[in-house]
C-alpha cells in the first residue's frame, strides 16, 4: 500500500476515534443536563432452550452457533426408528379394531334375526295352543255325551298343557334373544371404543414423530449447541440455546433518587460502544422493586455506596423486526433516561436516531 494511502487511513481512523471519544465524554453522567439520568449496561435478549419432548437419540443438528433462524425452521432431528415401528404396530391394531367393529355389528344382525325367529315361534305356539284349547272344548262336550272315551279327553288335556308350556318356552327364547341383542350391541360399542383408542394411539405416535423434528419457536440467533448428534437425551433434554431477537433490551442500574422518577413506558435512548454515532430509542419495561448494593456494572467508589435499582429498557419490536439480522446481544453501552417529560435531550442524543 502506498505511504500516502496509509496516512489517509490513519487520519480517518483518528478522526473516527476522536468523534467517538467526544460523544462519549459529552454523554457521561457528570455532563448530563437536569432531568436526564444514565446507566451503563449490555444488550440482552430472552433466551430459549430448544429441547426434546421425549427421550431419544439426536440424528442431526442442522444449524451452527451464530446462525440466524426464523420461526418454524427445522434446527435438529431426533432418531425416529423406534417411533416408526410403534406406528406400524398401532396401525395394525387400528385395522384389527375396525374388523372387530364389523364382526360385532354382524353379531348384532345375527341376534336380531334370532329375535325375529323367536317372535315367529311364539306366534306359532300361540296358534297351536288356541287350536288345542278348541279341540279340548269339543272333546269335553262329546265326553259329556259319551261319544268319546276318557282316554281321548285326557290326551287333549295333556296336549293343551303342552302347548301352554311351548308358548312359555318360546317367550323365554325371545327374552334370551333380547338379552343377546343387548350384549351384541355392547360389543359394538366396545369395539368402536377400541377403534378410537387405536386411532388416538396412532395420533400420539404421529405427534411424537412430528416433535422429533425440532423447530425454532421464534426468529432469533443460535447461541450454543448444548448437545451433539449421536447423543441420547432424556425427555426435556436441551439440544440448542437461542436468543429471541424480537425481545431485546438493555439492563442497567439507577440510584434511588433517580429510579423514583422513572415510570414504565418512560422514554430511553441507548448508545452502544460499538456504534456511538447511532441512538436507539427504547422505553422502560421493568423496574426492580428490590434495591441492591454494588451491582457489577457500577465501577466508581462513590456509586458503590448508593442503593441501586435494576432497570430494563426494551427496544420496540417493530424496530427490532426491521434490523433483526443486525441485532447482537452482549454489546455494552449506555442508557439515557428522561426523568421528567420537559427535560431536553442533549445534542448528542438528538443526533442520528435509529428508526
Amino acid at each position: 500500500m502506498p505511504k500516502r494511502s496509509r496516512i489517509v487511513l490513519v487520519a480517518i481512523g483518528l478522526v473516527a476515534a476522536a468523534a467517538g471519544w467526544y460523544a462519549w465524554t459529552q454523554l457521561q453522567p457528570e455532563g448530563l443536563p437536569d432531568g436526564i439520568a444514565a446507566g451503563n449496561g449490555r444488550i440482552e435478549a430472552v433466551e430459549i432452550d430448544i429441547s426434546t419432548r421425549i427421550a431419544g437419540r439426536i440424528r442431526d443438528i442442522m444449524v451452527r452457533e451464530g446462525d440466524f433462524v426464523v420461526a418454524g425452521q427445522p434446527v435438529a432431528l431426533m432418531d425416529t426408528d423406534q417411533l416408526m415401528a410403534q406406528r406400524r404396530e398401532a396401525d395394525a391394531q387400528l385395522r384389527r379394531a375396525r374388523i372387530g367393529v364389523e364382526t360385532a355389528r354382524s353379531l348384532v344382525t345375527q341376534r336380531e334375526a334370532e329375535k325375529t325367529a323367536a317372535e315367529a315361534l311364539i306366534a306359532q305356539r300361540n296358534a297351536e295352543r288356541d287350536a288345542a284349547a278348541k279341540r279340548l272344548g269339543r272333546t269335553e262336550m262329546l265326553s259329556r255325551r259319551g261319544s268319546v272315551s276318557d282316554q281321548i279327553l285326557d290326551d287333549d288335556r295333556a296336549n293343551l298343557q303342552g302347548m301352554v308350556a311351548a308358548v312359555a318356552a318360546a317367550r323365554a327364547q325371545s327374552a334370551a334373544a333380547d338379552a343377546a341383542i343387548g350384549a351384541a350391541r355392547s360389543g359394538v360399542v366396545d369395539a368402536e371404543a377400541g377403534v378410537e383408542a387405536a386411532a388416538a394411539t396412532l395420533e400420539r405416535i404421529d405427534a411424537d414423530i412430528a416433535d422429533a423434528e425440532l423447530k425454532a419457536p421464534r426468529d432469533g440467533r443460535i447461541q450454543f449447541r448444548v448437545a451433539q448428534p449421536g447423543e441420547v437425551l432424556s425427555a426435556g433434554g436441551h439440544v440448542l440455546n437461542m436468543v429471541d431477537l424480537a425481545d431485546v433490551y438493555m439492563t442497567f442500574f439507577l440510584s434511588t433518587s433517580e429510579v423514583g422518577q422513572v415510570a414504565l413506558g418512560t422514554e430511553v435512548r441507548l448508545v452502544l460502544d460499538a456504534a456511538p454515532q447511532y441512538v436507539i430509542p427504547a422505553e422502560i419495561s421493568f423496574v426492580s422493586d428490590v434495591a441492591q448494593f454494588t451491582p457489577k456494572t457500577v465501577e466508581t467508589a462513590i456509586e458503590r455506596q448508593k442503593l441501586m435499582f435494576r432497570v430494563r429498557a426494551r427496544i420496540a419490536p417493530d424496530l427490532l423486526e426491521k434490523y433483526i439480522r443486525q441485532v447482537k446481544t452482549g454489546l455494552p453501552g449506555m442508557a439515557y433516561v428522561r426523568l421528567t417529560p420537559d427535560a431536553a435531550w442533549p445534542k448528542a442524543l438528538d443526533g442520528t436516531l435509529v428508526q
